[in-house]
């Protein structure tokens, strides 16, 4: 017989996987696979323990596995766009440009603005890490500026364009989750989003003017300039694939199809623009673009991409989510939300409560999709209880779950990230800006009671009669069943 179980189970579970999380990571240095296992294996005896069968554990684990495989796809296709554009001259027709035209000094608040907008246009902080993001990244080392404040800028401003996006899948399941109209939930989203774009812009421009030294004309960018020119055709041609690709997925043509049209895109390119072989073009695809042409820059940046670079990506999404899966089904994440709602009393600590469960999920169930369905389902019902508009609910979910998936290496986002700018969660964390900040102005917000929307009378009494209605309804179709 099966029993409900509490959270001290939870938590111990929660507990032994980051304790080994920890260990794993920060002490041997090592990747986050094995403390996952570990995690899914006490989460598992825990539900044995408390009657589940050992095939409906099985299920558990499937199922989260199920909820990650878009995901899965996604990250396949951007390891193939990766190879396909570099092979293609794409990426370092992207870099050479950008070492030409942009100032060291500007370069992350450029950078950052760049993936703003472009995020903004498609909805996608993926897409926009995977082709901007990867450029960035060449082009600000090459002007020797370090790895984690770029991605930092690319991380900012990809998060910020996906989550005001009418466009973005996460701004669309918060609002729709929480019945909230989608351009209203955007407009209430302004008042913690804007402060802390402007926050992050001034931030990079102080952290700019560290760079503002690097000479252009310096001898070694200029090697580099020479050495790119002489191993890819350069033209400006070349950068109509990126932008093609960027306004198939504004146009609303999904993801996986405008890739796919990328990566074909880089593959010609690199036969009859490059003149490289099918063979080669190929294994670019397969095993990433390989160069050899003694400038380390050239060849650091050059040497990478392909499905095989994502391989560890996608096992990590994949033993995450079976963590995540036994968490979630087995009634373990529900029992921490619930410890969770006992200290919301007030509407400041409801909304931090509503962020701190979100960040929970995000770490527990390692899927940012989850880090909005299951909190929505908890805090929906309270909110409304205390006379507080369903837009406050779907502001705190976006500004708890969509920003924060990034900060966990174990998290399909920052497992991405990893894999796509090369830079882990741990040193790109401090100059994710807006990532941070957000919950943080969304928590004080919440105390000092600003930007905080009452329901009115009329929508109160609305709410109450659809809650009488679905009551009338479930209980007309139990006696049907019945």
């Amino acid at each position: 017989m099966k029993k409900e179980i509490s959270a001290f189970w939870a938590l111990l579970t929660f507990a032994i996987m980051i304790i080994t999380m920890l260990i794993t990571v920060v002490v041997l240095e090592q990747s986050p696979h094995v403390p996952l296992i570990v995690g899914t294996t006490v989460a598992a005896i825990v539900a044995k323990i408390h009657g589940y069968k050992w095939s409906e554990i099985e299920e558990m684990m499937y199922k989260g596995i199920r909820l990650a495989l878009p995901a899965v796809v996604i990250i396949i296709l951007v390891g193939l766009t990766i190879g396909a554009w570099i092979g293609g001259g794409v990426v370092a027709t992207m870099i050479f440009y950008g070492l030409k035209l942009i100032s060291p000094a500007w370069f992350l608040v450029t950078i950052m603005l760049l993936c703003s907008i472009v995020s903004l246009a498609i909805g996608s902080s993926w897409s926009t890490m995977a082709t901007i993001g990867v450029a960035g990244m060449g082009i600000g080392l090459s002007m020797g500026i370090p790895a984690a404040m770029i991605a930092g800028a690319v991380i900012s401003g990809s998060y910020f364009g996906d989550k005001m996006s009418p466009l973005s899948d996460t701004t669309n399941l918060a609002a729709g989750l929480t019945g909230t109209n989608l351009f209203d939930h955007i407009k209430h989203m302004l008042y913690t989003t804007i402060p802390a774009l402007v926050i992050a812009l001034v931030a990079f421009g102080i952290m700019g003017r560290k760079f503002a030294d690097i000479s252009m004309q310096s001898e070694e960018i200029l090697t580099t300039l020479k050495v790119m020119e002489e191993s890819f055709v350069i033209s400006p041609w070349l950068l109509l694939v990126p932008v093609g690709v960027i306004v198939l997925v504004a146009r609303k043509v999904p993801a996986i199809p405008a890739l796919i049209i990328g990566i074909v895109s880089g593959f010609l390119l690199q036969i009859f623009v490059q003149g490289g072989t099918a063979t080669s073009a190929v294994h670019a695809l397969q095993a990433g673009f390989e160069i050899s042409t003694g400038n380390h820059m050239v060849d650091d940046l050059f040497n990478r991409g392909g499905l095989d670079s994502m391989m560890n990506t996608v096992s990590m999404t994949i033993v995450a989510m079976t963590f995540g899966g036994v968490l979630e089904y087995s009634g373990m994440l529900k029992a921490l939300m619930n410890l969770v709602l006992k200290f919301a009393k007030s509407t400041g600590s409801l909304v931090a409560s509503t962020i701190a469960a979100c960040i929970t999920t995000n770490a527990t169930c390692s899927e940012q999709y989850i880090s909005i369905v299951v909190p929505s389902r908890m805090f929906a019902g309270v909110y409304q209880q205390r006379g507080l508009h369903s837009k406050n609910l779907s502001r705190a979910l976006e500004d708890g779950g969509t920003l924060t998936s990034v900060f966990f290496p174990w998290n399909t986002c920052g497992v991405f990230i990893l894999g796509t700018l090369g830079v882990g969660a741990m040193e790109y964390a401090p100059y994710a800006i807006i990532n941070f900040v957000v919950p943080i102005i969304s928590i004080i917000y919440a105390y000092i009671g600003f930007a905080i929307v009452k329901l009115t009378p009329e929508e109160i009494e609305a709410a109450e009669q659809r809650k009488k209605e679905q009551e009338f309804n479930d209980a007309d179709n139990m006696v049907m069943v019945d």
